[in-house]
């Protein structure tokens, strides 16, 4: 396929807003091409990035360095460019506006691979190497083909196409329907690679999906956990089941191949580097060869043993200085599940077959242990497990069924979180993204953002439904940092996944996940959250920020709409 091919079926897209008609063009976009390699590339292209995640792909191209490549390729200076830029709001645009030439005719393949190639180039000299290299590819491409290539590496392309929209394009190519929708879903929870589930599916066919299975090295997505009001409604769905305590930490899938050791989060990025103690850990702690298994990374004071809650832990999220924070804040590994050892694929096995091999592969209680657990179908014993674990400092206690299978990529009751609340009171923390901020009054408006706009994560359209303004929570410093992180990825219109009745003073592109607390969830006319075509939809009452940014949340990791209307139900009942 022609990059100019692309160009045209993006142009499309950019201008859809129903998912449905998104799923057509996708389709379309998918049948276009006969080679299967090429296919990949065309879904990483198709959600602005070049690899998965976990593949630690960067490209090192600011909004400064863009300006500096368009300026070099089309013999303006950089101030003009940026002057654009601020009139349009777009470098792939100021691209298109200034390109006066045809385009070299390149093929898809080679855009991608000339864009893949500039992520590798390190060293003394690089930026002005990447800078050059970008420049030169500019020269190759016409006015439309800049507009949506050059929004890539700096991770603007914003047409608004999420996981479950790709995976039903990918059906619709392939077999004219929904009918491989499952088969597709279920690969790409078992590798975490959305194109190279692509390339399966045309390459192989339908039957090579069905047979597959994890790899180490490769990141499994990972199973989440259900909530219910109370210990008796945990019985009532699981009968006697496990209770586990309920860190609140980082989220980590280690990979053990022999000395490799690979450590992902919740969102399937590598972040190995970043935790070398667990690295170790594994290395010397496990007793298999080859391994994979999660667990909660979680902050502690070395003398007392006491672990520290999340907005500590998260300080140990970083690139840089990592040893200085090893030594100031270093991590435990609370192992939970174990999906592969030594030959052995344990997903389709029960919990307690799981947890048993867990605990025949680390026997120690060291950097990495085992977590803690009791099997009861007795209330007053699971509920004295709990008030414990709250006692202890912890969120309170994660319940599991005795024989559930591990069920990558998905939310369901096998699993049930319950912490400690009150009675009529919203019992748990409401993870949202933010789409939009306000200006806001006073002293805030000096800063030029005084609230945020935020919603939940709807799975049955692939979008978003805004559910509160939160404008509390926050330093003035927090507020600061707040905006110059927000206007990264702010955009000129609302974006297409959102449905939203109000209009912020700005929007932003769905990308970061906050922690908020509220009072309540109310039901309101303001909000579209769970409205479904109805006139009101829900609310979070009094919402206050427990934690900016959460580092291992992704937009469709946030809470979903479902997840609100049961809490919903939950706090009546309380």
């Amino acid at each position: 396929m022609k990059l100019s091919e692309l160009a045209e079926h993006f142009e499309v897209l950019d201008r859809l807003t129903s998912r449905n008609a998104m799923i057509d063009a996708l389709a379309e976009l998918f049948k276009a091409s006969s080679d299967p390699e090429e296919i990949r590339k065309i879904v990483y292209l198709s959600e602005g990035i070049l690899l998965p995640p976990f593949e630690a792909v960067e490209m090192g191209i600011s909004e400064q360095l863009m300006a500096r490549a368009i300026a070099e390729a089309t013999g303006q200076g950089v101030e003009r460019i940026k002057e654009l830029f601020r009139e349009i709001g777009d470098y792939g645009s100021v691209a298109e506006r200034l390109i006066t030439w045809k385009g070299k005719n390149m093929s898809v393949s080679q855009a991608y691979d000339a864009l893949l190639a500039l992520t590798r180039i390190t060293g003394k000299g690089s930026i002005q190497t990447k800078v050059s290299g970008l420049a030169d590819l500019t020269r190759r491409m016409d006015p439309k083909e800049a507009r949506y290539l050059l929004r890539v590496p700096i991770g603007k392309l914003r047409l608004g196409i999420g996981d479950p929209t790709i995976m039903d394009a990918l059906s619709y190519a392939c077999a004219g329907s929904l009918s491989l929708r499952a088969v597709i879903e279920n690969a790409y929870n078992l590798c975490g690679d959305m194109g190279r589930v692509a390339r399966v599916l045309f390459r192989d066919g339908p039957d090579k999906l069905r047979a597959f299975k994890v790899e180490v090295g490769s990141p499994i997505r990972v199973e989440l956990a259900e909530r219910v009001e109370s210990v008796q409604a945990i019985l009532k769905r699981l009968g006697k089941c496990s209770a586990e305590p309920k860190y609140d930490g980082f989220r980590c899938e280690v990979h053990k191949d022999g000395n490799e050791v690979k450590v992902f989060s919740r969102n399937l990025e590598n972040n190995t580097q970043m935790f070398p103690e667990l690295v170790t850990a594994a290395r010397e702690q496990v007793k298999a060869r080859r391994a994979i298994f999660e667990g909660e990374a979680v902050a502690y004071d070395p003398e007392t043993g006491e672990f520290h809650p999340f907005q500590i832990t998260v300080q140990r999220k970083r690139k840089h200085l990592i040893k200085a924070m090893r030594e100031e804040l270093p991590l435990r590994l609370i192992a939970f599940d174990c999906l592969y050892a030594d030959g052995d694929e344990l997903l389709y096995e029960p919990y307690v077959v799981r947890r048993q091999r867990l605990k025949d592969i680390v026997p120690a209680q060291n950097t990495i242990a085992v977590t803690d657990a009791i099997i009861s179908d007795r209330a007053e014993e699971i509920t004295a497990f709990l008030d414990a674990m709250i006692a202890a400092g912890l969120e309170g206690i994660v319940a599991k069924d005795l024989e559930s299978p591990y069920r990558a990529g998905r939310r369901t009751f096998d699993w049930i979180k319950l912490k400690r609340g009150y009675p009529g009171r919203l019992r748990d923390t409401v993870d949202c993204t933010i789409v939009g901020y306000f200006a806001g009054r006073g002293k805030r408006a000096k800063w030029g953002i005084g609230s945020l706009l935020c919603a939940v994560y709807n799975p049955e359209n692939d979008g978003f439904e805004t559910i509160t303004r939160v404008a509390s929570g926050l330093s003035d410093e927090g507020w600061q940092d707040m905006k110059k992180t927000l206007d990264e990825v702010r955009a000129d219109e609302k974006p297409a996944r959102l449905d939203s009745l109000y209009q912020p003073d700005v929007w932003v592109e769905p990308t970061y996940v906050t922690e908020v607390l509220a009072d309540e969830i109310t039901r309101s006319p303001s909000h579209t959250a769970g409205r479904d075509g109805g006139r009101t939809g829900y609310a979070l009452r009094f919402p206050r920020i427990v934690t900016s940014i959460r580092a291992d949340g992704k937009p469709e990791d946030s809470t979903t709409v479902e997840e609100i209307k049961r809490l919903y139900k939950i706090q009546r009942r309380g």
